[in-house]
Formats: C-alpha cells, structure tokens, sequence
C-alpha cells in the first residue's frame, strides 16, 4: 500500500507497523497514529469498525501510549467514505450480521468518546458520515486546507437518517441550531467554513497536516494525564455510557428503517450510482 507523499515520509520514519483489516497502528513514543488505509475510500464494514475498536483497546492497555491521531493513508484525498451502504442494504444483509457492524461501530465510537488518552483527527479530504463522527468522537480535529476537504453528518442525502446520538455528540460541540441545519441539508462545509462553524480546531496546508497533529498533540501531553482522562470522562462520559447501553434498541430501531421499502428503494439507488461510477473509472 503506497501512502501519498509527503505523508509515507512522515510516517517512515516511525516505528515497525502492524496492518490489519486496512487499519495501520504505528507507535511512536507517547502516542500512536492509527492510520485508515483501506482502499479505495475507506468504506466502513463491520470488521474495519472492529478493528478500530480493537486497536484503542490495545492502545489503552499500554502504560506509555498517551494519546492517538487517527489519519487517512490512501491514495486519494479522502479521509472515509463512511459506512459501506452494503452493511445497510437489507437485501444483502441480514438481522444477525447487522447486529454485529451497528454493536461494533457504535463500541468503538462511544470508547473513542470517552477514552482517557488524548485523540486527534487529522483530516485530508472528504470527511462523511462515518468519518465525520470519528472526527467529532475526537478530542481535536485538524483538517487540509484542499478544495476536496470537507465533513459532515450527510446521511439525509442517502434517503436514511443521521444516527441519534451522532446528531447529539455534533450538538455538544457546535450548538443544536447549527447542528439541525447542517444535518437536515446533508451539508458538506469546506474546510474554512468548518472551522468558523467550530466543527474543525485548525485548517493547514496539506503537507504540514500530521506535523500539526503532532506538535496539538505534544502540546496536549504536556498536561498530566489523570487530570486530562478525569475531566474528559465528567464531560463525555454520560452520553458515551448511554450510547452504548442503547445499542439492543437502537438494532432494533434502525434495522426496522433499513427494511422499510422505502429505505430500500433510496440505498438501492444509492447503490446503482456507485457501480455506474466504477463502471466509468
């Protein structure tokens, strides 16, 4: 897998990695990078969500990891496509194996939430859905300053809706009207308008993005880590604990939507476009 200069020299210079399920998690003294690299864009399944999960476990057990970036390694400007729409499409799933993506997606997004050590979201390109809230389940995010850069909660535009406590962790940092506003119109705002919007912390020239992610997140450690991981906890860790207590219900819930003929008709749709746009590349 061939990372996109200047990030495959940034990231050689650190430590040996290990690669599983398009996740890349690279130890660097402190803290690591988890790095997104499953081609082409990065489309969430249920083992990529686990192996997410999987790996802030592991990160957390070890005494010297102290925080994590989580960045994109493919080839083009896209830091995740979201959730692979064939983990959605009822005619190709099923009730079990639905279970199974929502209870490992929503897990790792309410631990990513909560979790002690310091997260950063170091963003290059398209920034949808998924992607969008593990950004925002991040402590900082750093976004490019690219034509292609772009994020947030779009589901609307699929013809499903934005998962309910998505909508609440985007509320929690930019405010509900403006979280109604952008979620309700599929809004996709460039990178200066997220960062006036207060959805990104930083906006950099593409080639100073893990730079700048490191140096937030030097910064960050700086901090003594009780106090930091105590205070994160009192402030996130109630809508996070909620989050996942919810997942039977909220399985119950979304797969009855998934199923409607309605919601069938839109991601089938959704669907068709993508095979016509593979057809054509």
């Amino acid at each position: 897998e061939t990372l996109p200069f200047p990030f495959a020299c940034t990231l050689l210079l650190l430590p040996e990695k290990m690669t599983q399920n398009g996740v890349k998690v690279i130890r660097n003294d402190s803290f690591a990078h988890v790095v997104m690299c499953k081609e082409p864009v990065n489309s969430m399944d249920g083992d990529f969500w686990q192996t997410l999960l999987d790996s802030l476990e592991a990160l957390e057990r070890e005494p010297a990891i102290r925080g994590v970036v989580f960045s994109s390694g493919l080839r083009r400007d896209v830091f995740t496509s979201g959730n692979d729409i064939k983990e959605l499409y009822a005619p190709l799933t099923n009730k079990e194996k639905f279970t199974r993506f929502w209870t490992a997606q929503t897990k790792f997004l309410a631990r990513l939430y909560k979790t002690p050590l310091v997260t950063i979201a170091a963003i290059r390109g398209a920034c949808p859905a998924g992607g969008c809230i593990v950004s925002l389940a991040c402590d900082s995010r750093i976004m490019t300053d690219d034509p292609s850069s772009c994020m947030g909660l779009n589901e609307v535009a699929l013809g499903i809706a934005v998962p309910r406590y998505w909508v609440k962790v985007m509320a929690n940092i930019v405010g509900t009207r403006c979280t109604s506003r952008l979620c309700l119109t599929a809004a996709m705002p460039k990178a200066r308008e997220c960062l006036a919007l207060g959805l990104v912390d930083e906006v950099v020239p593409r080639a100073e993005l893990l730079p700048a992610a490191e140096k937030a997140m030097k910064h960050l450690l700086r901090l003594p880590s009780s106090g930091y991981g105590v205070t994160k906890l009192a402030l996130n860790g109630e809508l996070a604990d909620f989050w996942e207590a919810q997942i039977p219900q909220e399985v119950e819930t979304v797969y009855s939507v998934l199923t409607a003929e309605t919601t069938i008709g839109a991601l089938r749709s959704v669907l068709q476009q993508l095979t016509n746009k593979k057809a054509k590349l």
